[in-house]
């Protein structure tokens, strides 16, 4: 959540910093600003509202700084608001700060300034921020080229919780500081200057060399220059890391909408996904992993770990896992991981999946899960994230940027990855050879299956104009295709507004039909043929009571009992969730748009939740 962006160079800053907010929209936000070193000091431009609004704010189009900082905020501290929108500035003007994250200790710091004669003008957490630095600046004694640094540094040693942070200062118009500590951010280097942001597609327009930056080390920044120092300042080497992203694919195209783009670039996603890692006449390779048969072996238990779209491509996970490998596989929501002490030895191993690999959550879960002696994997689809530099393993989606909140391309992404996961661990333990032989089959032309699932998009926008006005919808699936059913309620949920709940479908008759009554709609996914002819007679139960019926199936069904049937391909039912998704994606997506709502931003929602 929230989004920062940061420019030092030759050209104005003003453009460059509302260009960048307005490619971090897709992380959900409140209210936006800017601060730009000028000839007489610092400016602060901010409002509650999009990021279009400081196109409104006068004065703005004068600005000619060509150092400043900029960010979206999502509240924590404080009602969205003009005051509490960021940037910050202490009491005597000297600093403008703004901040991803939460300080813990926000009230403790706030009451020392308080008492040291420093006034707040707003309820954030945020605003003490600039005021401490200015304390320890204040208290500096050494004019020379770390003061500045020292002062910084003081404060974030006083800071409990997460922050990533930019900081400019009208004393050293030349320079800016960058820090973080479980807070996204990477620093840019171009050739007309430098940049800073909470997420790479911001600033994939200006250049493709980014360094990354640990939990408390410090980046000083000039126009031609970035100098990094560790957490007691000293001088360190960072490597420049180049990203493969084409700055294009954070662009929507032809498209309308981000979101549907993204499901349309689902078979790329997983083309590139697949990479090399399997082919059908050698063993899968994960060059990341060494896992031995005998440690493998050993394991008494393998979790999941992940929140809301993540944790379902690990439900799909845990079908698969468990088939193949014959190992004890849970799925754990990641907000409720540490607080029920889960059992975890050096027998245990941990896969914690996060497509930006920043979800606040899942990294205080893993470093539980390291803490308690367990070997950690990350899945995520971004290098150099804050979960693969704390996991003891790293493996990548290869999606691209994804920047519709309502996560698609990521998801299938994470699915096929897990499945190779899978048949790698199988492999390795010499079991379900027949399987996994199908299994690589399948993967491999999963791609052409997609593009065929792709042209059900407008029967299913014929089937979103009849239900767009519905109050509450519900999804039905057993196996595998109830987790596909969780998926899908939450696309339609996240995105439509319309509540929607997904069940077991044989659990029915234990408490959800009491829900149903006359033109409900009810949709189910029917993909294992051993579940076929239970899940159909399930839904003849919502059938009897006045139910409308959507089905998505690959299986030979009756289709005149029901009000529309969507077929796609026939696959292994352990990647069955890859297909049966995509028609309930552009359900999400067409039910949306027939409500006139904003696709690619729900309301209240962020792309990356980097707070818990």
């Amino acid at each position: 959540m929230c989004g920062i962006v940061g420019y030092i160079g030759a050209k104005k800053a003003s453009p460059i910093l509302i260009n960048g907010l307005l490619k971090l929209e897709y992380r959900g936000y409140d209210s936006a600003g800017i601060s730009t070193v000028e000839k007489n000091g610092l400016s602060i431009m901010k409002d509650k509202g999009r990021v279009k609004n400081l196109y409104n704010i006068p004065g703005i189009d004068n600005l000619e700084g060509t150092i400043g900082i900029a960010h979206t905020r999502w509240a924590t501290h404080g009602k969205p608001s003009k005051e509490n929108a960021h940037p910050h500035m202490d009491n005597s003007k000297t600093f403008s700060v703004v901040h991803n994250g939460i300080v813990e200790n926000f009230n403790e710091l706030r009451k020392f300034l308080s008492d040291n004669g420093y006034t707040f003008y707003s309820q954030t957490d945020t605003e003490i921020i600039p005021n401490l630095i200015d304390y320890y600046y204040k208290k500096e004694t050494n004019n020379d080229d770390l003061k500045l640094l020292r002062a910084v540094k003081n404060a974030c040693n006083s800071l409990k919780g997460s922050f990533a942070l930019e900081i400019i200062c009208k004393d050293y118009p030349d320079n800016m500081v960058a820090v973080r500590k479980d807070s996204p951010l990477v620093i840019g280097k171009g050739v007309e200057g430098n940049y800073i942001s909470s997420d790479i597609p911001a600033i994939l327009s200006y250049t493709k060399d980014f360094y990354l930056l640990d939990d408390l080390e410090y980046a000083l920044l000039s126009k031609d220059n970035i100098n990094f120092y560790n957490k007691d300042l000293e001088p360190i080497t960072k490597k420049l890391k180049a990203v493969d992203w084409d700055a294009d694919s954070s662009e929507k195209g032809e498209f309308e909408d981000f979101m549907l783009k993204e499901v349309h670039e689902q078979p790329k996603a997983i083309r590139e996904t697949i990479g090399s890692k399997i082919n059908e006449n050698s063993k899968c390779e994960f060059e990341e992993l060494n896992f031995t048969k005998k440690y493998l072996e050993g394991l008494n238990k393998i979790y999941f770990v992940a929140c809301g779209t993540a944790m379902h491509a690990g439900l799909a996970g845990k079908n698969i896992i468990e088939k193949l490998c014959k190992i004890p596989t849970e799925v754990d929501i990641a907000s409720e991981f540490r607080y029920r002490d889960p059992l975890i030895d050096n027998k245990t191993l941990c896969i914690f999946i996060s497509q930006s690999g920043e979800t606040a959550d899942t990294l205080a879960a893993l470093k539980l899960s390291k803490e308690l002696g367990a070997k950690t994997i990350a899945i995520t689809n971004v290098i150099g994230s804050s979960i693969t530099r704390e996991a003891d393993y790293s493996i990548y989606t290869h999606a691209g940027p994804e920047i519709a909140v309502a996560s698609t391309k990521a998801y299938t992404s994470q699915v096929v990855l897990v499945a190779m996961l899978a048949i790698y661990f199988a492999e390795t333990l010499e079991l379900s050879v027949e399987e996994t032989k199908s299994l690589k089959q399948e993967i491999l032309i999963l791609p052409k299956k997609i593009e065929k699932v792709l042209e059900t998009s407008s029967q299913i926008e014929k089937f979103a104009k009849r239900i767009y006005k519905e109050k509450d919808i519900f999804f039905l699936g057993r196996g595998i295709d109830e987790t596909v059913a969780k998926e899908a309620s939450l696309k339609l949920k996240e995105i439509s507004y319309i509540h929607s709940d997904s069940y077991p479908a044989g659990e029915l008759k234990h408490g959800p039909i009491a829900l149903i009554e006359n033109d409900i709609t009810v949709i189910s996914i029917i993909t294992d043929p051993k579940l076929v002819k239970k899940t159909v007679s399930n839904i003849q139960e919502v059938i009897t009571r006045g139910a409308k019926t959507l089905i998505i199936t690959n299986q030979e069904i009756d289709e005149d009992m029901f009000d529309m049937v969507i077929k796609i391909p026939e696959t292994d039912t352990f990647v069955s969730p890859i297909l049966s998704i995509i028609p309930l994606q552009f359900l999400a997506y067409f039910t949306s748009k027939e409500k006139g709502l904003d696709v690619d931003k729900p309301r209240n929602l962020a792309k990356s939740v980097t707070v818990e």
